[in-house]
């Protein structure tokens, strides 16, 4: 299938329709930190493996979006070195003994430039892919994002990463208020709580779609192959 050519996707609550040239595949913040054995997520008390069962589906898309010829863009959640962007707030919420800046199992947690804070190995991108460094939970936020989808013409958003319920259905909502249709990989996020999984999901395909569509990686495979 050329870039010019219309496809659809089989999803909830109806088909997804897309066209390559103006589709990107979002991958959000799979890091080190959220995701490896040894992070800041497992340091909280939380099983990571519930995270890490989305890495090998993300990686087929991955690899079928690099083939495709879509636009990908990778985010990251963390903070400048100075933490002059954290705020306050965000950094005495959860009263944690280890938090924000402080130095972790991986570095200094969620700070730009530590070895947590980076993607995994598995999902690493490469050149001509942007990464996109965000503060906050939502991709759009504080960042040129939108600047950046707008100057490609992007209007279809696929979206993989962690954790559903925070960072990924967070900047689907951002996105939705933005004109850009969102199609959720749902065997391509994860969160460390699933019943945050399972209600996440609906509330994105809830009355008709209210913020986007929700589908499974292998039918988005098969229709930008193609095979569909």
């Amino acid at each position: 299938m050329g870039k010019a050519s219309r496809g659809t996707v089989k999803a909830e609550p109806y088909e997804f329709a897309f066209r390559p040239a103006t589709t990107a595949l979002v991958i959000v913040d799979m890091q080190r930190d959220f995701v490896e054995p040894g992070g800041f997520g497992e340091a909280l008390g939380n099983d990571v493996s519930l995270l890490r069962k989305a890495i090998a589906p993300t990686r087929r898309v991955l690899d079928a979006a690099r083939k495709a010829g879509l636009f990908i863009i990778h985010t990251r959640e963390g903070h400048r070195p100075d933490l002059s962007d954290l705020q306050p707030s965000k950094k005495a919420r959860g009263r944690l003994k280890t938090g924000i800046g402080d130095k972790g199992p991986m570095g200094r947690i969620l700070v730009r430039g530590e070895y947590g804070h980076d993607i995994i190995d598995e999902l690493k991108p490469q050149a001509g892919e942007p990464v996109l460094d965000k503060p906050g939970k939502g991709a759009f936020y504080a960042t040129d994002f939108d600047a950046i989808l707008t100057h490609r013409g992007i209007k279809q958003l696929v979206v993989c990463g962690v954790t559903t319920e925070v960072c990924v259905q967070t900047t689907v909502r951002e996105a939705n208020d933005r004109g850009y249709d969102c199609l959720v990989l749902e065997d391509c996020v994860g969160s460390y709580f699933p019943e945050f999984q399972e209600m996440a999901l609906k509330m994105i395909k809830a009355q008709g779609g209210i913020f986007g569509w929700v589908g499974k990686s292998k039918d988005f495979i098969a229709a930008i192959a193609g095979k569909r």
